[in-house]
């Protein structure tokens, strides 16, 4: 799993028939202090996180074994919401604090 955050949504009204009902969001990759490393992709939205929260995402064949997205064509899926993280036992994140 790799950390991001949510900075975005994307609306696609003619899409795949079995992608319907699901959320798409556009995520910042982020390292592990919290910084932005790399680009960004379209992630499905597994666990109804929003705009500017911390999430984990998995890509791959991992990305389709939730309840969501199982049996449907998603490379990337917002699979949790982060509520905190620390490195070497100093915090790097806490939400609601850092938000």
């Amino acid at each position: 799993m790799n950390l991001a955050k949510v900075v975005g949504t994307v609306v696609a009204t003619q899409k795949e028939a079995s992608l319907e009902g699901l959320k798409f969001l556009i995520l910042q990759k982020l390292d592990h202090t919290g910084k932005p490393a790399g680009g960004s992709l379209v992630a499905v939205d597994a666990v109804d996180a929003g705009v500017g929260e911390i999430v984990l995402f998995a890509t791959g064949s991992s990305g389709r074994q939730t309840v969501r997205t199982d049996k449907r064509p998603c490379d990337a899926v917002v699979m949790a919401i982060v509520d905190s993280w620390e490195v070497a036992g100093e915090v790097k994140y806490k939400k609601g604090v850092d938000d």
